[in-house]
């Protein structure tokens, strides 16, 4: 059975920190996207941690994308991190890193975030 989604979020500066657990899917994409909009007047940069998340489907990768589009639209970015190898290729695949770029830690993430 596939563990319930959480989202926990942090805000460093101008970068808003997403930490996700568990499918995102549906459910899961909206949490992401709703943690966005909740902080999107005070933040340039979204690091979206995907270390506990293991599984995406294509309705939780739309919210992703619109997160990305609504980033785009103020100049802003999302950084992805710790990426479960299968993620990485589907983003690849779907050419998200087009618009997003991809860190291998947090830390790495906030050092590209400024």
């Amino acid at each position: 059975m596939i563990p319930e989604f959480k989202i926990t979020s942090t805000v460093n500066s101008r970068t808003l920190i997403l930490v996700t657990s568990g499918y995102i899917n549906n459910v899961g994409g909206q949490k992401i996207l709703d943690a966005y909009v909740s902080q999107q007047d005070v933040i340039d940069t979204v690091v979206l941690n995907l270390a506990d998340s293991h599984i995406v489907n294509s309705i939780g990768i739309s919210f992703v994308i619109e997160m990305i589009e609504k980033l785009g639209k103020k100049s802003g970015k999302l950084i992805f991190t710790n990426l479960d190898p299968t993620i990485d290729k589907t983003f690849t695949i779907m050419g998200l890193y087009h618009f997003a770029k991809k860190a291998a830690t947090v830390e790495e993430a906030l050092a590209l975030s400024n």
